[in-house]
């Protein structure tokens, strides 16, 4: 194993020019991740001048056998905390031959209205906190919990500390340094309410780039789990009963927001949020509603509302927010299995772009 190791752990740069670039992008579920490395002649970070490549669309059901080729556009790039030196990981969308975005792009319209000149001139910031659930490899149970049973209830597990309250820990630090590593702004991580739940954290970053960065995120935590032979769970409701749910909270800003007397964009901005309340939840995760029950720290999935620190509100305004008078408000429905460019173009469509 210690050669392996070292093969794995080779530095190419003392020997070739060539990189690895991983492409990666997502797949017909809309959460499944899938990748593919190859080498280029040198390094390269800028997106726009790394290679279209293409991949089986019939096997990742986004395309048909007979017609199966689905090309993939280099969008962002970050480097490589696996291979580490110069290779990089390449975040892609997806299109067919033709150059139109296949369904499962999301990212397609996403930038559209990011790039849209009333959009810019906000500069919309998300932080996107991003919950998780660690399953056991064979039984597909949440990391820590006894094969079969429960944990005792919830309570010591928040931000806990101890063998007998934070399950996985390792998993997360290691995600946590990896995405640094990898140059994602993640902003934090900390255990959650449910046993073997965590979160990760990422912003602020501006328009399409929080997308981008989350899926990363996502990406790399999927590896490092695979390599801890542990399990990842975006299931808004992992575990059934008296156990919170997963969500993935999205705060936002714009710069009227953050400006003096922000605080009245803000109320103006929930105002058209609470008049859109369907659509949102609409696209905010699949299975959303074993979540937003109204219990566990969430508003009923049918119900708008919004409070100053409140956390079972659909929106909220933090308290530092209030006093300002200026700065972000969350909104706490997206579930954790959202896809952040649909969530973060819309909430900046919504209250930016659209008039009621």
């Amino acid at each position: 194993m210690s050669l392996l190791n070292d093969l794995i752990n080779l530095n190419l740069s003392e020997n070739t020019d060539k990189i690895i670039a991983e492409y990666i992008w997502i797949g017909g579920s809309g959460m499944d991740m899938r990748s593919k490395a190859r080498t280029l002649p040198a390094p390269e970070m800028d997106p726009s001048k790394l290679p279209k490549w293409n991949y089986d669309g019939s096997s990742t059901e986004q395309a048909t056998g007979d017609n199966s080729e689905v090309i993939i556009y280099p969008q962002a790039t970050f480097r490589d905390p696996f291979r580490r030196g110069k290779n990089i990981l390449v975040m892609c969308d997806a299109y067919t031959p033709t150059g139109d975005p296949i369904p499962t792009n999301k990212r397609f319209n996403a930038a559209k209205i990011f790039s849209n000149p009333e959009v810019v001139a906000e500069e919309p910031w998300f932080g996107i906190e991003q919950e998780y659930t660690l399953l056991q490899n064979d039984i597909k149970w949440p990391l820590g919990w006894p094969v079969g049973g429960y944990p005792g209830p919830q309570g010591p597990y928040y931000c806990g500390v101890g063998a007998d309250k934070a399950f996985g820990r390792e998993i997360v630090d290691a995600h946590y340094k990896a995405c640094l590593y990898a140059g994602i702004n993640i902003s934090g991580i900390n255990g959650e309410v449910m046993p073997g739940q965590w979160e990760f954290q990422v912003g602020p970053v501006c328009g399409i780039s929080s997308g981008d960065q989350v899926w990363m995120a996502r990406y790399i935590l999927e590896r490092i789990t695979e390599i801890a032979g542990a399990v990842l769970s975006f299931d808004p409701k992992p575990v059934s009963g008296d156990w919170n749910g997963a969500g993935a909270h999205t705060n936002y800003s714009t710069k009227s927001m953050r400006n003096d007397d922000g605080i009245q964009v803000i109320k103006k901005a929930i105002e058209k949020l609470s008049k859109r309340h369907k659509e949102h939840i609409a696209a905010y995760g699949k299975g959303n509603e074993r979540r937003l029950t109204g219990l566990h720290e969430t508003a009923d999935i049918n119900t708008f509302s919004w409070g100053v620190a409140n956390r079972g509100a659909s929106v909220r305004v933090g308290r530092d927010t209030e006093k300002a008078g200026k700065g972000y408000f969350e909104d706490r429905r997206p579930s954790s299995n959202m896809d952040p460019y649909t969530v973060t173009s819309m909430i900046a469509e919504t209250t930016i772009l659209w008039k009621p």
